[in-house]
């Protein structure tokens, strides 16, 4: 938790007690169905609470905002931002039922009221969004292609309506379609561990 705190020292009493309770969730529900490696899950609040979080520091989403995480896998980032922003809608879509399942626990465990998890496809989902918000679930071309149709044309926030995708290493080939329109960040301009020294947060307004 200290990295996290470290980053966002203003958290309310409620959403420490969330964040904190994060860490032995995971590792039990990790031990029955693994939707982190077994290897990280030790790094837990570095590598996939704080990394999701990395779209907080680019946007404060506005109040009932509705957010999609697409290809949620364990909850991320859907479930860190969740906790970061009561007061918006979060849907986290996953095609593999036991993701779905952990995912369920989790925020009942935690008692989330503001996320509605769901086991579908995205190109079979149907819904209006402000955000996609993604983990690097497949090159950005194919990924934009396939949720472009979740996307809201009705802006309620402080940028463009689109996808805020988190991804790392040299992206230049996958922005390329996109390059007069997608902007990205350093996250390391956030985040001083080296970890996110080749971490990206891409926005691609759509």
């Amino acid at each position: 938790m200290d990295v996290i705190l470290k980053y966002f020292p203003n958290l309310t009493l409620l959403q420490k007690k969330q964040l904190e309770a994060l860490g032995p969730l995971y590792k039990i529900w990790n031990n029955k169905i693994n939707v982190i490696s077994r290897k990280d899950i030790d790094n837990l609040y570095l590598h996939h609470i704080l990394h999701s979080l990395a779209i907080a520091k680019f946007l404060s989403f506005t109040d009932h905002s509705k957010i999609i995480d697409v290809g949620t896998g364990g909850g991320f980032p859907g479930i860190p931002l969740a906790i970061m922003f009561p007061n918006v809608q979060f849907t986290l879509l996953d095609s593999v039922g036991k993701k779905i399942k952990v995912v369920n626990e989790i925020i009942r465990e935690i008692e989330l009221t503001n996320v509605k998890p769901i086991q579908a496809r995205s190109e079979d989902f149907k819904g209006k969004f402000d955000f996609i918000v993604s983990r690097a679930v497949s090159k950005l071309p194919d990924f934009a292609k396939q949720t472009q149709h979740l996307i809201s044309s009705k802006p309620r926030n402080a940028v463009s309506n689109g996808i805020l995708y988190l991804k790392g290493g040299n992206l230049e080939a996958e922005i390329a379609p996109f390059r007069r329109k997608a902007f990205v960040v350093e996250i390391s301009d956030w985040f001083e561990e080296p970890y996110f020294e080749t971490k990206k947060l891409v926005h691609l307004p759509l």
